[in-house]
């Protein structure tokens, strides 16, 4: 499978070249070693999608002929997930596999029993290391739609948005499988992840009144790291996206 890139503008036609700078260039040239002759795809994570082969390279710049344009539209229900705080990199493994996986969107929860604690200024330096591994992480899995990933947000905010979607609680004592779960007709499908120490019983309240669904996921008890990829996987399944 041919290589992708992202850039910022990629509005070029067929016979017209696009021109990757910076880092997208180091990582072509230097990293990946492409070479004049090969077919790579580039986009802009916004639907566009282009199909070229390698004019020349250069450790600072790759130029790229384009040989086909394509318009990718948006899925017409979007995966959100909600991804709590958590220690060490658990929760950055999540929303990397959650990005290769399709999620639309990514939520940083700051939950209240999350060991890590995105406050004053670590919290924007926090939201563009999600944003980083995301970007990384939709180049691989060769995606037209780059996720995002939200300001952190409070309980009090996802129960906000539990009104305006369909939101579903990942909880290990729910009497509800996932698989047997009503996803609705339209809006966005929300699932919420909570840290290593599980999600308060305050905070499942919250979200229930709300009118957030607890789900399980089968029988065994997930980490934070894994439960929401999981979760995608299912849901992706139900809705026929795979």
């Amino acid at each position: 499978m041919a290589l992708h890139f992202l850039v910022d503008d990629a509005g070029a036609r067929p016979g017209e070249t696009v021109v990757l700078t910076g880092a997208e260039a180091h990582h072509a040239a230097s990293v990946r070693r492409v070479r004049p002759g090969e077919q790579v795809t580039v986009g802009d994570g916004r639907g566009t999608w282009l199909a070229g082969v390698v004019d020349s390279t250069q450790p600072r710049e790759v130029i790229v002929r384009i040989t086909a344009r394509d318009e990718v539209p948006p899925p017409w229900r979007r995966l959100v997930l909600a991804q709590a705080l958590a220690k060490g990199d658990r929760d950055e493994l999540a929303v990397q596999a959650a990005t290769e996986l399709g999620v639309d969107e990514v939520v940083p929860w700051q939950a209240a029993r999350s060991v890590s604690r995105w406050e004053g200024p670590k919290a924007e330096k926090g939201r563009q290391r999600w944003r980083s591994i995301v970007r990384e992480a939709a180049k691989q899995a060769h995606r037209a739609w780059m996720p995002e990933v939200t300001p952190p947000a409070s309980t009090a905010a996802l129960a906000a948005r539990a009104a305006a979607s369909r939101m579903l609680v990942l909880e290990p004592t729910a009497t509800a499988s996932l698989s047997g779960a009503d996803l609705g007709e339209d809006g966005d499908i929300v699932l919420v992840v909570g840290p290593e120490g599980g999600i308060a019983p305050e905070e499942l309240a919250q979200l229930a009144d709300a009118g957030a669904a607890a789900v399980r996921l089968g029988d065994t008890v997930l980490r934070t790291s894994t439960a929401g990829p999981a979760a995608l996987a299912v849901v992706s399944v139900l809705l026929g996206r795979w």
